[in-house]
């Protein structure tokens, strides 16, 4: 750096800064930012509101039989009355799971928000950004390697379908009858 500040200096940093930010949107680009906001967060939310009604409708059938089970401890013996009441007691205490269940929903909603808000900052910040298609490629190759790799195939990284997706209990009921779709 004895040779700094001077024209070739100040063009060599130039020139080291203007390459870092080149690979640095390549490398962006090929995370594909607005795929990751537009389908993975956006499914992902998705996902976090099934939980979230999925718990709440379990707790409410979980509820609405434990309160069955308290009218009929009313027409029991003493010693099977309090047995019973104390089972619907312990159903109901566990069943703050879905508030709890809620809460880390919400936090993780909040997280997912946050992580948005910065990948739209970042797109900004780096401007329109299309990946390279041979290095798209290869890096759809290691993604694709690396989830063969823990014996992970397509069909068993999708789950349960959402509400209103997949295939309904109708058509797997035609399936089973020999009907087909």
């Amino acid at each position: 750096m004895s040779s700094w500040p001077n024209d070739r200096g100040i063009y060599l940093q130039l020139q080291r800064l203007a390459d870092f930010i080149t690979k640095t949107r390549q490398e962006l680009a090929i995370l594909r930012p607005g795929e990751v906001k537009q389908e993975f967060i956006l499914k992902a939310a998705d996902e976090l509101d099934a939980i979230t009604e999925g718990t709440a409708s379990a707790t409410h059938r979980i509820m609405d039989a434990a309160d069955v089970l308290m009218e009929v401890a009313g027409s029991l013996e003493k010693d099977k009355a309090a047995k019973v009441t104390d089972a619907v007691m312990s159903i109901y205490e566990a069943c703050t799971f879905q508030d709890i269940t809620g809460q880390r929903v919400t936090k993780v909603v909040s997280m997912l928000k946050v992580i948005e808000e910065r990948i739209d900052s970042m797109v900004i910040a780096m401007g329109d950004m299309e990946p390279d298609a041979a290095i798209e490629t290869e890096a759809r190759k290691a993604i694709d390697a690396a989830h063969q790799a823990a014996g992970e195939s397509a069909s068993t990284l999708h789950g349960p379908a959402l509400p209103g997706q997949g295939t309904s209990q109708s058509d797997i009921d035609r399936i089973l009858a020999g009907e087909g779709t």
